[in-house]
């Protein structure tokens, strides 16, 4: 029972896919459910940004001929954002066109990789497992990492919070890690516990919730005198950036 609900659980890498026209947008769409991924999609250009800050979005599979903006102000948009998650997401092009010049514009950009259409939806998922693979090796976290109060130590398997090493259970230790890596994303419950739950823990929801409710009580004891962890309902646990 126990492995049926952590495999329910189990969080897989999300591509979100702006393209307009539905034929592609349906048959990328199919293809990466197909291969074992989460795609969502959207029309706009206005729509990208938004829902890569809600956190969760691993490849921005993008179009450079969207109906209200162009893809490269789309991209642009994602590179100046001040938060992390939002402007290293990897960002594929696609383009009706195969001009040197707008692959040139596009990776200069920052885009990570470009395809011209017509092209081949299995050829895009292989491209986006290589994001996928090179993102993971290239985003290994350092040894520490400070945020506001908190000061995390990763080889030692140590959180302070102002100067105060906290008192945590691999859990809670876990949970908070977490959070810290990525300050105001939102984590679901399947991505926390994706981080370090084991396959025979107790896996429902239920749990991280409770792990939340005894790591608050821990950092309101070490001083904080707001809660810097923030609940979103039917969502999941941000901390406050």
């Amino acid at each position: 029972m126990v492995d049926r609900i952590a495999g329910i659980l189990r969080t897989m890498p999300l591509v979100l896919i702006a393209e307009d026209e539905p034929a592609i947008a349906d048959a990328v769409l199919y293809a990466l459910r197909s291969e074992g991924m989460e795609a969502e999609h959207c029309l706009l250009g206005r729509e990208v940004a938004p829902r890569v800050r809600a956190g969760g979005v691993d490849v921005v599979v993008l179009d450079v001929g969207l109906p209200d903006r162009s893809g490269f102000d789309v991209c642009r948009e994602l590179r100046g954002s001040r938060e992390a998650w939002v402007s290293e997401v990897p960002v594929i092009f696609l383009t009706a066109r195969n001009d040197e010049i707008d692959r040139v514009l596009g990776l200069e950009l920052g885009a990570d990789d470009y395809m011209a259409k017509p092209f081949s939806p299995r050829e895009l998922v292989a491209r986006v497992r290589a994001r996928l693979r090179r993102s993971h090796t290239d985003a290994m976290p350092p040894n520490e990492v400070m945020h506001g109060d908190f000061q995390l130590d990763r080889e030692g398997h140590r959180i302070r919070f102002r100067g105060r090493i906290l008192d945590l259970t691999r859990y809670e230790y876990v949970l908070l890690e977490a959070l810290l890596q990525r300050p105001g994303a939102i984590l679901s419950r399947a991505q926390l516990m994706d981080r370090g739950w084991d396959s025979d823990a107790d896996s429902a929801d239920r749990t991280v919730d409770t792990h939340i409710k005894t790591l608050r009580a821990k950092l309101r004891a070490a001083g904080a005198e707001s809660d810097p962890i923030r609940t979103h309902r039917g969502l999941g646990y941000a901390l406050e950036p």
